[in-house]
């Protein structure tokens, strides 16, 4: 697929998807939702982590309203069922794990989607916004499952029924995101937090990902089962007889991948 809305680029198993509609603050229109689905699809299985940013001062501002010439015809639900469940299944389901580089402001939709992914790193000045009401909708694009799960019921409640704009510093705070960093160290930052995943011991990655999924569904006896089987797994693999012998040889393991 040849990308307009996005760009991605790749080094070192880092695969980095830039939104790339600035002058709509990275609006997702559904040329972008097919581009980005294709390019987190492909990447996860041809790099070691992936990355989402967004090109100019916004990260995300979700649903680009101004994409139709009619909004009273925008059939939202088939919208959100052929559109947007299959662009964030592909960020679910990626096997690699996924960063959120968020540059700047991420509203609605847009908030939600860096919610869905693995590690949500932002930079002081981004702000997370649950827009929906303001235009006389609910949270979507996984909203209502991500932000009870992350912030608790009453936090989220508010952040979705009174839409307040919610800093990077305070959805850190709360355990919205993992991080907020400093917007002259941001880049360097998150580049390097990739770069740790891209040569760490990717296998072993990939079933944290699966674990910590898998438990929202499981009982304790369920989950434990589950870490035996992937556990062995991951015993099984080149990284986890090196990282034993640098653990005995008291020196940095470099791990493979595999």
């Amino acid at each position: 697929m040849q990308y307009e809305t996005i760009t991605r680029t790749d080094a070192d198993g880092v695969a980095i998807i830039t939104f790339s509609r600035p002058e709509v603050m990275n609006a997702l229109n559904t040329q972008m939702r097919a581009e980005l689905t294709h390019a987190v699809s492909h990447a996860g299985h041809e790099a070691r982590v992936v990355v989402l940013t967004g090109e100019g001062r916004a990260f995300c501002s979700g649903q680009d309203l101004g994409d139709r010439a009619n909004i009273a015809n925008l059939n939202i639900e088939r919208t959100l069922r052929d559109e947007y469940i299959p662009m964030l299944m592909a960020i679910v389901d990626c096997p690699v794990p996924v960063i959120a580089a968020v540059n700047g402001t991420a509203a609605g939709a847009g908030a939600n989607l860096a919610l869905v992914c693995d590690v949500v790193i932002a930079t002081d000045s981004a702000s997370f916004i649950q827009a929906f009401t303001r235009i006389g909708l609910i949270p979507d694009a996984g909203g209502t499952w991500a932000l009870p799960r992350q912030i608790g019921l009453a936090k989220a409640m508010g952040a979705a029924l009174f839409a307040d704009k919610i800093s990077a510093q305070q959805a850190s705070d709360w355990g919205m995101i993992y991080e907020a960093v400093a917007d002259e160290a941001f880049e360097d930052h998150w580049r390097a937090r990739a770069a740790y995943l891209a040569s760490g011991p990717t296998e072993a990655f990939k079933r944290v990902k699966s674990a910590m999924q898998a438990s929202f569904g499981n009982f304790l006896h369920e989950q434990l089962l589950l870490e035996g089987r992937l556990q062995g797994d991951c015993g099984k693999t080149r990284d986890f007889k090196e990282g034993v012998l640098a653990f005995l040889d008291k020196r940095p393991p470099v791990f493979e991948g595999r």
